[in-house]
């Protein structure tokens, strides 16, 4: 969408302001549903990336956590913790401090929902 303005001075004198560009979300572009990707790629060594979508809503942002787990459930890295309005995230995990294996990632949201994958570090 682009727009410019006009000013009308009181004497009848008016002048245009540059062309302004905006881009604009249409509801129809924003998920309509929570979802967490596959990471890829996976296995993986060292890092990886991770997706996850937030719909739009009656509430206009969700608190959203995003944290990975050892097979024994221990919390071993918490990638994100905060705020999140509507539309798809990607989150970059490096688990160059870790160990070979299998681990899970769990969304969590406000809303309750609660999504976990499996990942596999190889190194």
């Amino acid at each position: 969408l682009q727009y410019r303005i006009k000013q009308i001075d009181y004497d009848g004198n008016f002048e245009y302001s540059e062309i302004i560009t905006v881009e604009m979300l249409h509801a129809t572009s924003l998920p309509r549903q929570f979802a967490l990707e596959q990471n890829y790629p996976n296995p993986f060594n060292p890092v990886t990336t991770i997706k996850y979508s937030i719909p739009a809503n009656v509430e206009t942002s969700y608190m959203t956590s995003l944290r990975v787990f050892d097979i024994l459930g221990n919390e071993v890295a918490e990638l994100v913790n905060e705020q999140k309005q509507a539309g798809t995230y990607e989150v970059k995990f490096n688990a160059g401090d870790l160990s070979s294996g299998v681990y899970f990632y769990r969304l969590q949201t406000s809303s309750g929902i609660i999504m976990t994958k499996k990942l596999m570090l190889l190194k």
